[in-house]
């Protein structure tokens, strides 16, 4: 466990943990893909799930408008992995399952970001 001293805020969003959890189930999905497709959709797949993770985590050590210019990103980037998620299915290289799976992760985290980027909003507006 790391000490509380050594840990950063961002850490603590849950939007921010739920990212990990993607970036992981990703890890898992694409860890059996053709050799051939390591330098194609997998890669891209890993490179916008970290994506997300590292747009929040960059987000948050800023100003309100730098932080919400960073949730967009990181929102982009949920567009992209469906859009991997999508050709990932239609070339069958992840089942019905991991797809679902994959799009309510997607599903969650853009809500999850919806929410954070609206609370950011309603704080900047009482200061």
């Amino acid at each position: 466990m790391i000490d509380d001293n050594l840990r950063f805020t961002f850490e603590d969003l849950r939007v921010y943990q739920k990212a990990l959890e993607y970036v992981n189930f990703i890890y898992e999905i694409t860890a059996e893909f053709p050799k051939s497709e390591e330098f194609r959709i997998k890669s891209q797949f890993i490179r916008a799930a970290y994506s997300v993770a590292l747009n929040i985590a960059e987000g948050s050590g800023g100003s309100n408008a730098e932080f919400l210019y960073f949730m967009r990103i990181a929102k982009r980037s949920i567009r992209e992995c469906v859009v991997c998620t999508t050709i990932c299915k239609n070339q069958n290289l992840i089942n019905e399952a991991d797809e679902l799976k994959s799009r309510t992760y997607l599903n969650d985290l853009s809500r999850m970001l919806s929410g954070l980027t609206n609370s950011i909003k309603s704080s900047a507006k009482t200061k």
